[in-house]
């Protein structure tokens, strides 16, 4: 079974947080950076990774994505802001 991922990416200014799921993570960052897919990432130019989760399968995250899409910005920020404090690009992390 394939592991399920929930990722948040954001763009320069980390104004804008977008939050998705994937079955492969550097992948969909990869397609995010590269601006492949004309979508709400492209258009705000959201391609910094600063917050993802790891689960069993792609339905754990599923619902992980729906419960954090349901919450408000500033819970986003608290768990950005105790994952990764200094909103790094963790793509460079996972690719290694």
């Amino acid at each position: 079974m394939k592991k399920g991922y929930v990722y948040i990416v954001t763009n320069k200014t980390n104004k804008v947080l977008y939050i998705g799921v994937t079955s492969n993570l550097v992948k969909r960052i990869y397609e995010h950076k590269n601006s492949f897919v004309d979508s709400f990432t492209s258009k705000y130019n959201c391609k910094k990774l600063v917050y993802y989760e790891i689960f069993n399968n792609i339905q754990e995250a599923i619902k992980r994505e729906k419960f954090l899409k349901g919450k408000k910005r500033e819970y986003k920020l608290a768990l950005i802001n105790d994952f990764n404090p200094n909103w790094n690009d963790l793509y460079y992390n996972i690719i290694h």
